[in-house]
């Protein structure tokens, strides 16, 4: 006999789960996973549905505390509520089937997904994975656990931030990620925490999050290392990015196709 009774006092975890059981709701979600806010009408488009549509979702999700929105001139921006919905949405894609690829194009983007993209504002994928264990590497990172690289230890959950990171400054971190341009002490200033890692969900090794990874990610962005497609989660190393890379990190245009950095 199935126990209908409501349980008082236990997260409403079903409230979410029928948010994310829409296809279109879910397309609007990883279209903001990397954690920027984007109009009604680039949502419909990514989503596929008539604009009137995409407004019913967005407000469902607004509602449901997984979108945030704010108005600019005649336009609505929205974007995932923090950085938690962002783990979320990547811990539940890890979890999902895989959805046939139908075309080349669509084999194209999930290839591009995989190489690099942003995990809400830091850089994830075998890009990601790779600068990780470069910085690593080169003593700007060090691993405290007694194991050794990047790979993931026992208990770190699939695709979900690693809460009891087991990493701290390395004794050459300032003038590394001063060659990178990225001002570590005004980044260790922030409120949220400089060192933050997750088990990146398409290499299941960690990447470089929080405060530090948020502010490499954007260096990266407005130096014109990487470049991203205007409604879509994909980064492109460009030429400059992977010459600046390889010559302060060792990382080659090239990130190897296991995913670890070259050089």
């Amino acid at each position: 006999m199935t126990d209908d009774r409501p349980l008082y006092g236990y997260a409403d975890v079903a409230s979410i789960g029928a948010l994310l059981a829409d296809a279109t709701r879910a397309r609007v979600l990883l279209s903001l996973a990397d954690g920027r806010a984007l109009p009604a009408s680039v949502l419909a488009a990514e989503a596929g549905v008539a604009a009137s549509t995409a407004s019913e979702h967005l407000a469902r999700l607004v509602d449901g505390g997984l979108l945030s929105v704010e108005r600019s001139g005649r336009h609505r921006y929205y974007r995932l509520a923090d950085a938690r919905v962002g783990a979320a949405i990547e811990a539940v894609a890890a979890l999902a089937p895989t959805r046939p690829v139908r075309s080349l194009r669509e084999s194209t983007r999930a290839a591009a997904l995989r190489r690099a993209r942003s995990c809400y504002d830091h850089l994830a994928g075998r890009l990601g994975v790779a600068v990780t264990e470069a910085l690593l590497d080169r003593g700007a990172l060090i691993r405290t656990d007694g194991l050794s690289g990047i790979e993931r230890a026992d208990g770190d959950r699939l695709s979900a931030p690693v809460h009891a990171h087991p990493y701290e400054l390395g004794p050459d971190a300032e003038p590394i990620f001063a060659a990178l341009g990225v001002d570590l002490a005004a980044t260790s200033d922030q409120r949220r925490p400089l060192l933050r890692f997750c088990v990146d969900w398409s290499e299941q090794r960690h990447h470089l999050s929080g405060a530090l990874g948020a502010a490499l990610l954007t260096r990266m962005e407005s130096a014109g290392w990487v470049v991203r497609h205007r409604t879509r989660r994909a980064l492109q190393l460009t030429d400059s990015g992977a010459r600046t890379l390889d010559r302060i990190l060792g990382v080659d245009l090239a990130v190897r196709a296991d995913g670890r950095a070259s050089g």
